[in-house]
């Protein structure tokens, strides 16, 4: 089945990735929110920066769409050094490993996007380079295989991860500093919203931004491409000038409604309440329902709504809350399952 693409979908689609280089910021006094996360990171840099040696290996997890990438860019920029970009999916052999790590500069930052979706093979390869400064390639087979051993210049490795429990515990240990973001405030959210409607040259009023970050769900990339959509909207009815009415009516149109739910979130909880009684319902079970892939269900809709209380995990399966019910203008029914 081929998903329906989402307006609020955290993960970056092809425009978004055009748009993320020009609102992207360079330094961290640039980065919006994340505030206790950005100045423990601020502290990590300047102190790597003055001793000249490489940063310890930084993991950075937390759901999609929230500055993971734009945070392993700015490290880079900070540390004054290049960074080196690839994903988990991307090495599939150890041998794509050793050709990027042969080529780093001392100091320079690798980031590996997706570092959970690593193979064993490769990920074994990368520990003694992140530990010892070295890559062990094995050349020929049987009892004649001999191993080469090619040294690696000290150099950071920024993992970014939207399933930190999906990484093994030898390849966790390895990193120095471990960070998570989480889901922003709607005020954060706000100025980055202002601070895109600036670089975007788009004229917006203080209460269509305010429209805009309360729909955003918690996100700076679904914040930025709402307001893309919006000005669309706004370049034929206003002549491009957006304030809370006109955002309200654009958004009701693609189907976001004030608490950020789109029409899938709506249907997801509206099969579990209609269905199963409110819950508790499997997830697998879910997923066939809405003729929807299990992961999807785990990665994409349920993080959100679980983190604004509208769908709890129980050990017997999803329960929609009190809150889910009020939000779909529903009574709530006995409710065992709830915890």
């Amino acid at each position: 089945m081929v998903t329906e693409p989402r307006v609020v979908n955290p993960q970056a689609g092809d425009d978004d990735r055009t748009v993320d280089l020009t609102l992207r910021p360079a330094r961290l006094d640039e980065f919006i929110g994340q505030r206790r996360l950005k100045e423990n990171l601020r502290v990590f840099v300047l102190a790597a920066r003055q001793r000249g040696e490489a940063l310890d290996h930084l993991l950075l997890s937390g759901p999609p769409g929230l500055g993971k990438t734009t945070l392993a860019t700015i490290v880079a920029h900070e540390l004054g050094v290049s960074l080196r970009t690839t994903s988990g999916p991307a090495l599939e052999h150890a041998g794509d490993l050793a050709a990027i790590l042969t080529n780093l500069q001392a100091r320079d930052c690798l980031f590996v996007d997706e570092i959970h979706r690593l193979g064993v093979a490769v990920e074994e390869r990368l520990y003694p380079a992140m530990e010892d400064r070295r890559i062990d390639i094995l050349l020929g087979k049987g009892p004649a295989a001999e191993t080469m051993v090619l040294p690696v210049p000290p150099f950071t490795l920024i993992g970014a991860t939207t399933r930190a429990g999906a990484i093994s515990a030898p390849m966790h240990s390895r990193f120095g500093i471990v960070l998570r973001l989480d889901y922003y405030p709607d005020d954060e959210l706000a100025e980055i919203v202002r601070r895109a409607a600036r670089l975007l040259a788009i004229s917006v009023t203080e209460d269509g931004i305010a429209a805009i970050a309360r729909r955003a769900r918690g996100t700076p990339r679904i914040a930025n491409r709402l307001l893309r959509r919006v000005r669309d909207f706004a370049q034929l009815e206003t002549n491009g000038a957006v304030d809370g009415a006109l955002a309200a009516k654009a958004l009701d149109r693609l189907e976001v409604d004030d608490a950020g739910l789109d029409r899938m979130d709506r249907a997801l909880l509206t099969v579990l309440i209609d269905n199963y009684q409110g819950g508790p319902a499997g997830v697998a079970t879910l997923a066939v329902a809405l003729g929807e892939e299990v992961t999807t269900l785990e990665d994409v809709y349920e993080p959100f709504l679980i983190q604004r209380g509208f769908l709890q995990r129980t050990a017997r399966g999803r329960v929609a809350t009190p809150a889910a019910y009020r939000h779909l203008g529903r009574k709530p029914a006995g409710q065992p399952g709830l915890l």
